[in-house]
Protein backbone atom coordinates (compact mmCIF):
# COMPACT_ATOMS: atom_id res chain seq x y z
CA UNK A 1 0.00 0.00 0.00
CA UNK A 2 1.24 3.29 -0.47
CA UNK A 3 2.03 5.65 1.92
CA UNK A 4 1.34 9.21 2.97
CA UNK A 5 2.61 11.96 5.36
CA UNK A 6 0.61 12.98 8.55
CA UNK A 7 0.23 16.94 7.90
CA UNK A 8 3.10 18.84 7.69
CA UNK A 9 5.16 15.98 9.69
CA UNK A 10 7.91 13.53 8.56
CA UNK A 11 5.76 10.81 9.99
CA UNK A 12 4.44 8.54 7.14
CA UNK A 13 1.73 5.69 7.14
CA UNK A 14 -0.36 3.78 4.74
CA UNK A 15 -3.56 5.93 2.66
CA UNK A 16 -5.58 3.77 4.16
CA UNK A 17 -5.99 3.27 8.49
CA UNK A 18 -7.49 0.39 10.08
CA UNK A 19 -9.73 1.00 13.48
CA UNK A 20 -9.32 -1.26 16.25
CA UNK A 21 -12.88 -0.11 17.85
CA UNK A 22 -14.42 -3.37 16.97
CA UNK A 23 -11.76 -5.74 17.60
CA UNK A 24 -12.29 -6.65 21.37
CA UNK A 25 -15.57 -8.07 19.58
CA UNK A 26 -17.66 -5.74 22.46
CA UNK A 27 -18.41 -2.33 24.42
CA UNK A 28 -18.44 -4.41 27.13
CA UNK A 29 -15.38 -5.97 29.03
CA UNK A 30 -17.28 -8.40 30.39
CA UNK A 31 -17.82 -9.67 27.18
CA UNK A 32 -14.67 -10.17 25.83
CA UNK A 33 -13.95 -13.97 25.55
CA UNK A 34 -11.16 -16.27 23.52
CA UNK A 35 -13.12 -16.57 21.18
CA UNK A 36 -13.58 -12.75 20.41
CA UNK A 37 -10.16 -11.86 21.41
CA UNK A 38 -8.85 -14.31 18.70
CA UNK A 39 -11.30 -12.47 16.18
CA UNK A 40 -9.70 -9.53 16.59
CA UNK A 41 -6.36 -10.75 16.83
CA UNK A 42 -7.13 -12.74 13.54
CA UNK A 43 -8.08 -9.06 12.13
CA UNK A 44 -5.77 -7.22 13.15
CA UNK A 45 -3.02 -9.57 11.14
CA UNK A 46 -5.16 -9.65 8.21
CA UNK A 47 -4.80 -5.53 8.41
CA UNK A 48 -0.70 -5.94 8.47
CA UNK A 49 -0.85 -8.63 5.99
CA UNK A 50 -2.90 -6.39 3.73
CA UNK A 51 -0.67 -3.52 3.58
CA UNK A 52 -2.19 -1.21 6.65
CA UNK A 53 0.74 0.70 8.55
CA UNK A 54 -1.87 3.12 10.83
CA UNK A 55 -3.61 1.77 13.33
CA UNK A 56 -6.40 3.75 15.36
CA UNK A 57 -7.62 3.38 18.96
CA UNK A 58 -9.20 5.20 21.62
CA UNK A 59 -8.77 4.71 25.05
CA UNK A 60 -12.79 4.39 25.93
CA UNK A 61 -12.80 1.19 23.08
CA UNK A 62 -14.17 -1.83 25.04
CA UNK A 63 -12.85 0.80 28.23
CA UNK A 64 -9.14 -0.16 26.96
CA UNK A 65 -9.59 -3.88 25.92
CA UNK A 66 -9.34 -2.86 22.55
CA UNK A 67 -5.60 -1.57 23.33
CA UNK A 68 -4.57 -4.48 25.34
CA UNK A 69 -5.40 -6.84 22.83
CA UNK A 70 -3.60 -4.98 20.32
CA UNK A 71 -1.00 -4.82 22.60
CA UNK A 72 -0.83 -8.44 23.22
CA UNK A 73 -0.36 -8.83 19.16
CA UNK A 74 2.71 -6.36 19.14
CA UNK A 75 4.45 -8.51 21.65
CA UNK A 76 4.03 -11.40 19.83
CA UNK A 77 4.92 -10.96 16.21
CA UNK A 78 8.43 -10.11 15.83
CA UNK A 79 9.04 -6.80 14.58
CA UNK A 80 5.62 -5.81 14.37
CA UNK A 81 5.94 -2.42 16.94
CA UNK A 82 8.79 -1.10 14.13
CA UNK A 83 5.79 -1.12 11.08
CA UNK A 84 3.02 0.41 12.13
CA UNK A 85 1.67 4.08 13.48
CA UNK A 86 -0.37 3.85 16.42
CA UNK A 87 -2.83 6.07 16.66
CA UNK A 88 -5.10 6.68 19.76
CA UNK A 89 -7.27 9.39 21.44
CA UNK A 90 -8.69 10.64 24.80
CA UNK A 91 -10.83 12.89 26.39
CA UNK A 92 -14.31 10.63 26.99
CA UNK A 93 -15.08 10.28 30.73
CA UNK A 94 -17.87 7.64 31.10
CA UNK A 95 -20.71 8.44 33.95
CA UNK A 96 -19.48 7.00 37.03
CA UNK A 97 -15.64 7.83 36.58
CA UNK A 98 -14.14 8.59 39.35
CA UNK A 99 -17.44 8.43 41.54
CA UNK A 100 -20.85 7.20 40.92
CA UNK A 101 -22.38 10.28 40.86
CA UNK A 102 -19.90 11.76 38.06
CA UNK A 103 -21.62 12.47 34.73
CA UNK A 104 -20.76 11.34 31.01
CA UNK A 105 -18.19 14.47 30.25
CA UNK A 106 -15.19 15.30 28.07
CA UNK A 107 -12.21 16.19 29.81
CA UNK A 108 -9.32 18.27 28.43
CA UNK A 109 -7.80 18.99 31.46
CA UNK A 110 -3.61 18.54 31.14
CA UNK A 111 -3.66 16.47 33.97
CA UNK A 112 -6.41 13.86 32.68
CA UNK A 113 -4.58 14.46 29.30
CA UNK A 114 -1.34 13.20 30.54
CA UNK A 115 -2.58 10.28 33.13
CA UNK A 116 -4.96 8.99 29.68
CA UNK A 117 -1.52 8.96 27.61
CA UNK A 118 0.26 6.78 29.72
CA UNK A 119 -2.89 4.16 30.69
CA UNK A 120 -2.65 3.88 27.00
CA UNK A 121 1.13 3.13 26.61
CA UNK A 122 0.30 0.49 29.48
CA UNK A 123 -2.81 -0.99 27.49
CA UNK A 124 0.08 -1.25 24.37
CA UNK A 125 2.50 -2.07 26.11
CA UNK A 126 4.58 0.48 24.05
CA UNK A 127 6.60 3.73 24.88
CA UNK A 128 5.77 6.73 22.45
CA UNK A 129 2.42 6.64 20.23
CA UNK A 130 3.02 8.16 17.08
CA UNK A 131 -0.11 10.18 17.33
CA UNK A 132 -2.26 11.36 20.37
CA UNK A 133 -5.64 12.88 19.99
CA UNK A 134 -8.23 14.77 21.68
CA UNK A 135 -11.57 12.59 21.11
CA UNK A 136 -14.64 14.76 21.30
CA UNK A 137 -14.71 18.64 22.04
CA UNK A 138 -14.64 19.21 25.57
CA UNK A 139 -16.75 22.70 27.00
CA UNK A 140 -14.31 23.65 28.97
CA UNK A 141 -11.44 23.30 26.97
CA UNK A 142 -8.57 26.14 27.39
CA UNK A 143 -6.31 25.50 24.91
CA UNK A 144 -3.08 27.16 26.29
CA UNK A 145 -3.73 24.39 29.40
CA UNK A 146 -3.58 21.49 26.44
CA UNK A 147 -0.45 22.59 24.85
CA UNK A 148 1.17 22.48 27.88
CA UNK A 149 0.26 19.13 28.13
CA UNK A 150 1.06 18.45 24.40
CA UNK A 151 4.14 20.05 25.23
CA UNK A 152 4.53 17.30 28.12
CA UNK A 153 3.70 14.51 26.60
CA UNK A 154 6.32 15.50 23.46
CA UNK A 155 9.03 15.95 26.08
CA UNK A 156 8.84 13.34 27.68
CA UNK A 157 8.85 11.26 24.77
CA UNK A 158 5.50 9.86 25.32
CA UNK A 159 3.90 11.20 21.99
CA UNK A 160 5.09 12.06 19.09
CA UNK A 161 2.19 14.08 17.13
CA UNK A 162 -1.25 15.46 17.85
CA UNK A 163 -4.20 15.80 16.70
CA UNK A 164 -8.22 16.18 17.61
CA UNK A 165 -11.43 14.54 16.34
CA UNK A 166 -15.06 15.89 15.48
CA UNK A 167 -13.68 19.74 16.56
CA UNK A 168 -15.58 22.38 14.47
CA UNK A 169 -13.22 24.20 12.25
CA UNK A 170 -13.15 27.25 15.05
CA UNK A 171 -12.25 25.30 17.98
CA UNK A 172 -9.40 23.62 16.02
CA UNK A 173 -7.89 26.98 15.47
CA UNK A 174 -8.14 27.97 18.45
CA UNK A 175 -6.17 24.91 19.85
CA UNK A 176 -3.67 25.46 16.85
CA UNK A 177 -3.06 28.81 17.66
CA UNK A 178 -2.24 27.97 21.53
CA UNK A 179 0.36 24.77 20.43
CA UNK A 180 3.60 25.18 19.58
CA UNK A 181 3.62 22.00 17.76
CA UNK A 182 1.84 21.43 14.32
CA UNK A 183 -1.64 19.39 14.45
CA UNK A 184 -1.10 17.10 12.37
CA UNK A 185 -4.67 15.13 11.91
CA UNK A 186 -8.51 15.60 12.48
CA UNK A 187 -10.63 12.76 12.62
CA UNK A 188 -14.40 13.28 11.47
CA UNK A 189 -16.72 11.37 9.91
CA UNK A 190 -16.64 11.86 5.89
CA UNK A 191 -17.99 9.36 3.86
CA UNK A 192 -20.94 9.13 0.52
CA UNK A 193 -23.14 9.17 3.06
CA UNK A 194 -22.19 12.00 5.28
CA UNK A 195 -21.02 15.21 3.06
CA UNK A 196 -21.27 17.92 5.74
CA UNK A 197 -17.14 17.76 5.99
CA UNK A 198 -17.03 19.38 2.54
CA UNK A 199 -19.63 21.94 3.12
CA UNK A 200 -19.24 23.32 6.74
CA UNK A 201 -15.36 24.46 5.90
CA UNK A 202 -13.47 21.04 7.39
CA UNK A 203 -11.33 19.61 4.91
CA UNK A 204 -11.07 23.61 3.39
CA UNK A 205 -8.95 23.96 6.89
CA UNK A 206 -7.38 21.12 6.40
CA UNK A 207 -5.93 21.62 3.23
CA UNK A 208 -5.35 24.50 3.68
CA UNK A 209 -3.44 24.03 6.77
CA UNK A 210 -1.87 20.58 5.92
CA UNK A 211 -4.06 18.51 8.41
CA UNK A 212 -4.35 14.92 7.84
CA UNK A 213 -7.86 14.43 7.25
CA UNK A 214 -8.68 10.88 8.94
CA UNK A 215 -12.73 9.97 8.04
CA UNK A 216 -14.26 7.48 10.55
CA UNK A 217 -17.00 5.63 9.09
CA UNK A 218 -15.89 5.82 5.57
CA UNK A 219 -18.40 3.53 4.58
CA UNK A 220 -21.47 4.95 6.34
CA UNK A 221 -21.77 2.62 9.11
CA UNK A 222 -21.91 -0.36 6.86
CA UNK A 223 -24.50 1.38 4.64
CA UNK A 224 -22.35 1.80 1.59
CA UNK A 225 -21.01 -2.22 1.72
CA UNK A 226 -23.56 -4.72 1.44
CA UNK A 227 -22.56 -6.32 4.79
CA UNK A 228 -24.23 -6.26 8.09
CA UNK A 229 -25.19 -2.35 9.79
CA UNK A 230 -24.33 -0.76 12.81
CA UNK A 231 -25.49 2.71 13.21
CA UNK A 232 -24.71 5.59 15.58
CA UNK A 233 -28.09 7.24 16.43
CA UNK A 234 -26.44 10.10 14.23
CA UNK A 235 -26.48 8.00 11.29
CA UNK A 236 -30.01 6.42 11.57
CA UNK A 237 -31.36 8.50 8.51
CA UNK A 238 -29.00 7.57 6.12
CA UNK A 239 -30.13 6.78 2.84
CA UNK A 240 -27.87 5.26 0.41
CA UNK A 241 -29.88 3.54 -2.39
CA UNK A 242 -28.76 5.78 -5.12
CA UNK A 243 -25.40 5.96 -4.08
CA UNK A 244 -24.85 1.92 -3.84
CA UNK A 245 -26.42 2.00 -7.22
CA UNK A 246 -23.70 4.23 -8.43
CA UNK A 247 -20.94 2.67 -6.80
CA UNK A 248 -22.00 -0.58 -8.64
CA UNK A 249 -21.64 0.73 -11.88
CA UNK A 250 -18.31 2.35 -11.13
CA UNK A 251 -17.15 -1.25 -9.23
CA UNK A 252 -17.96 -2.93 -12.18
CA UNK A 253 -15.98 -0.90 -14.96
CA UNK A 254 -12.87 -1.19 -13.00
CA UNK A 255 -13.28 -5.04 -11.43
CA UNK A 256 -13.28 -3.87 -7.77
CA UNK A 257 -15.44 -4.64 -5.02
CA UNK A 258 -18.14 -1.83 -4.02
CA UNK A 259 -16.04 -1.12 -0.60
CA UNK A 260 -13.03 -0.08 -2.72
CA UNK A 261 -14.68 2.34 -4.78
CA UNK A 262 -16.22 4.44 -1.77
CA UNK A 263 -12.82 4.45 -0.17
CA UNK A 264 -11.20 5.45 -3.64
CA UNK A 265 -13.51 8.31 -3.45
CA UNK A 266 -12.48 9.82 -0.36
CA UNK A 267 -8.42 9.34 -1.25
CA UNK A 268 -8.99 11.45 -4.39
CA UNK A 269 -9.87 14.53 -2.62
CA UNK A 270 -6.26 16.50 -2.53
CA UNK A 271 -6.99 17.26 1.47
CA UNK A 272 -5.36 13.75 1.34
CA UNK A 273 -7.99 12.29 3.11
CA UNK A 274 -7.21 8.89 5.12
CA UNK A 275 -10.90 6.52 5.64
CA UNK A 276 -10.24 4.83 8.91
CA UNK A 277 -11.79 0.94 8.14
CA UNK A 278 -13.80 0.13 11.45
CA UNK A 279 -14.58 -3.95 9.77
CA UNK A 280 -13.34 -7.29 11.39
CA UNK A 281 -14.02 -9.48 8.49
CA UNK A 282 -11.34 -10.48 6.70
CA UNK A 283 -12.80 -10.43 3.15
CA UNK A 284 -13.75 -6.86 3.88
CA UNK A 285 -10.29 -5.80 4.91
CA UNK A 286 -8.39 -7.41 1.92
CA UNK A 287 -11.30 -5.80 -0.14
CA UNK A 288 -10.89 -2.35 1.16
CA UNK A 289 -7.30 -2.08 0.41
CA UNK A 290 -8.26 -2.71 -3.11
CA UNK A 291 -8.85 1.49 -3.01
CA UNK A 292 -5.17 2.56 -2.39
CA UNK A 293 -4.72 1.06 -6.34
CA UNK A 294 -7.47 3.10 -7.77
CA UNK A 295 -7.43 6.46 -9.76
CA UNK A 296 -11.27 7.32 -9.80
CA UNK A 297 -11.94 10.41 -12.84
CA UNK A 298 -12.86 13.80 -12.07
CA UNK A 299 -15.83 12.64 -14.04
CA UNK A 300 -16.70 9.40 -11.53
CA UNK A 301 -15.95 11.15 -8.91
CA UNK A 302 -18.68 13.80 -9.74
CA UNK A 303 -21.13 11.11 -10.47
CA UNK A 304 -20.39 9.63 -6.88
CA UNK A 305 -21.04 13.02 -5.22
CA UNK A 306 -24.42 13.77 -7.49
CA UNK A 307 -25.61 10.13 -6.43
CA UNK A 308 -24.82 10.98 -2.77
CA UNK A 309 -26.46 14.60 -2.85
CA UNK A 310 -29.50 13.05 -4.50
CA UNK A 311 -29.94 16.15 -6.34
CA UNK A 312 -27.63 18.12 -9.00
CA UNK A 313 -25.14 20.82 -8.00
CA UNK A 314 -26.25 24.64 -8.01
Amino acid sequence: MKTTLFGSSSLAGSRLAYGCWRIAGSWDPAEVNADSRARGRQAVLTAVESGYTVFDHADIYCDGEAEKLFGQVLKEVSGLRERVVLCTKCGIRKPGDPKPSSPHRYDFSADYIVRSCEGSLRRLGVECIEVYQLHRPDYLMDPEEVALAFSRLRQDGKAREFGVSNFRPAQLDALRRACPMPLVVHQVEISLAQLDRFEDGTLDQCLARRITPMAWSPLGAGTLGDGPRKLLPSQEGYRTDEVTAALDLVAKSHAVPRIAVALAWLLRHPARIMPILGSTNPANIRAAAKADGMDLSREEWYQLLRAARGQPLA
